[in-house]
């Protein structure tokens, strides 16, 4: 008995070490598998960010393009109201489901963003649809929609923790032959 007592210590100590690395094991498990699952939904948000981003912008270039042909716009490529109704159909189509995913998946700030540039989109198509000719107040909306993207992609920046980007407002100048901000 006294030789079992003289190595209880070591074995005190082995049982120890063991039940040490174990747990040491399992919380650095715990804590990758939180890091890749985090990974993955971030990966899932930035998609469904910018599959509603182009969902909203297709809506915004059908837009521009009937605007053009109502006198509004300077778009190389003009189309008829007529002729844009099948895309503004498809452009509502698609935006539908990825704002749904939006809702889903995106964070309070980067929905409300969304929201605020979306219903300027679609008071660009309201104004198309109704065949104003007013450049002015095209111009205006033109900025609403521009300073809501800019707001849009700045909240989805800051919710996947990415540094600042670029604003999208290239400045024009006299030898562009298209205006490239869109």
């Amino acid at each position: 008995m006294s030789a079992f007592i003289q190595q209880l210590p070591a074995l005190i100590g082995v049982v120890i070490g063991a039940l040490g690395s174990y747990l040491v094991v399992v919380r650095g498990d715990q804590v990758r598998f939180r890091r890749e699952q985090a990974a993955r939904w971030e990966e899932r948000r930035l998609a469904v960010y910018a599959d509603y981003a182009q969902s909203v912008k297709k809506t915004v270039t059908v837009t521009y393009r009937v605007a053009a042909d109502l006198g509004n716009d300077p778009h190389p490529d003009p189309l008829t109201l007529d002729e844009a109704k099948p895309l503004l159909a498809d452009a509502t189509t698609r935006r539908d489901p990825s704002g749904e995913a939006l809702i889903m998946l995106g964070s309070t700030a980067v929905v409300d963003k969304a929201r605020a540039w979306v219903l300027t989109a679609l008071e660009m198509e309201r104004f198309v649809r109704e065949g104003r000719q007013d450049p002015p107040a095209w111009q205006a909306l033109l900025e609403r929609q521009r300073a809501g993207r800019e707001g849009y992609y700045a909240a989805v920046r800051d919710d996947l923790g990415l540094p600042p980007g670029h604003s999208a407002r290239w400045p024009i100048r006299a030898a562009d032959p298209v205006p490239p901000q869109r």
